[in-house]
């Protein structure tokens, strides 16, 4: 805290100096060291660097599960990772991508507005070259997409957008949906120019092709859940273990999943002359089987044979199926003639 001077102390040094016994430059105010940051009010900074390192691990969790996805797809190594996260102005990010390129109008429900997903040319060629049986060396001359690509690459974009919710599910529920695909970056009018957005660049290599890929987000279509994109409550998250987000995506996933499940209500021990005797109605009541499906019959207290149920004629019939390994050779043709004359 600043010191005030008494009158008395000031009439002292006025004296001092006026005597010589005191240079004026000893009191001098020390030149003011503090770091002063030029701020530029026509693009003001809208994230903070936690917010940006929070979009970065987010992304980076995606361009892991893109890598497999296209690998698998495109039956050819290919590698995504996050280059960088920036944020500058919806203008700026235009003038940076080339004419013609892939842009795709993402719909990023329940969030307002749009994003961008820009495919560099270089990549969406060599996509289309291996998807038709090529080596996926793409070509050299830059062209708009036809309409069979467009359609190529809207099942390629479909797919990616899939590993986007799952990359965003520790912080929204996410459910991105292709609106279009442009080539011409100046009639993707998202949002203003001078509104802010932040730029996540993947770098991109299938096969030996190189090139990028640009995942843009207006900062009015993040808003209503920049709070969280932070560390806190992105680890907060994770140790909480599957949130109500990752519950509804594992169950949409388990709905069309197909398990089979058996369950044994109790056994019944009849001797084999019994169940002969039995109408095969009585035998499908009791083992609680279908004619044609096979049983087990034990003899004491062992699993002799399996046997299916049937009808010859009027007559029920018991056909053996397999003799167990406790059953001796003698004792199963005893019981095969048993079965042969109650026929």
């Amino acid at each position: 805290m600043t010191e005030v001077l008494s009158q008395e102390e000031i009439d002292q040094l006025l004296t001092a100096i006026n005597a010589g016994d005191t240079e004026p430059e000893d009191f001098r105010p020390a030149a003011d060291t503090r770091k002063i940051k030029i701020y530029d009010f026509k693009r003001p900074d809208k994230f903070s660097k936690e917010q940006i390192r929070t979009v970065s691990i987010m992304h980076e969790t995606f361009a892991r599960l893109t890598t497999t996805a296209l690998s698998a797809t495109l039956r050819s190594l290919v590698h995504v990772h996050v280059a960088s996260v920036d944020q500058l102005t919806y203008e700026e990010f235009i003038r940076s991508i080339p004419t013609p390129t892939t842009l795709a109008i993402i719909n990023m429900d329940p969030l307002k507005g749009n994003a961008i997903l820009e495919i560099d040319p270089a990549i969406t060629f060599s996509i289309i070259d291996r998807l038709f049986g090529g080596t996926g060396e793409g070509t050299k001359s830059q062209h708009e997409l036809t309409d069979i690509e467009q359609s190529v690459m809207e099942g390629i974009i479909v797919r990616i957008l899939g590993n986007m919710r799952e990359a965003w599910a520790q912080v929204i529920d996410l459910r991105p949906r292709l609106g279009q695909i442009d080539t011409n970056p100046q009639f993707a009018s998202i949002v203003p120019p001078t509104e802010m957005v932040v730029l996540v660049t993947l770098e991109t290599k299938v096969g030996d092709v190189e090139g990028m890929m640009n995942f843009c987000i207006p900062y009015l279509t993040i808003e209503p859940i920049i709070g969280k994109l932070s560390a806190q409550y992105w680890y907060s998250s994770v140790r909480r273990g599957t949130t109500t987000e990752n519950l509804n995506i594992l169950k949409e996933k388990l709905s069309n999943v197909d398990v089979n499940v058996v369950a044994e209500i109790g056994r019944v021990n009849v001797p084999v002359r019994d169940v002969l005797s039995l109408r095969l109605n009585d035998v499908i009541r009791l083992y609680n089987v279908r004619v044609g499906d096979p049983f087990s019959l034990n003899i004491g207290s062992k699993k002799k044979f399996l046997c299916r149920p049937g009808v010859i004629g009027k007559k029920m019939a018991v056909q053996i199926i397999k003799k167990t390994a406790e059953l001796e050779q003698e004792e199963f043709e005893e019981l095969t003639s048993e079965v042969e004359e109650s026929l």
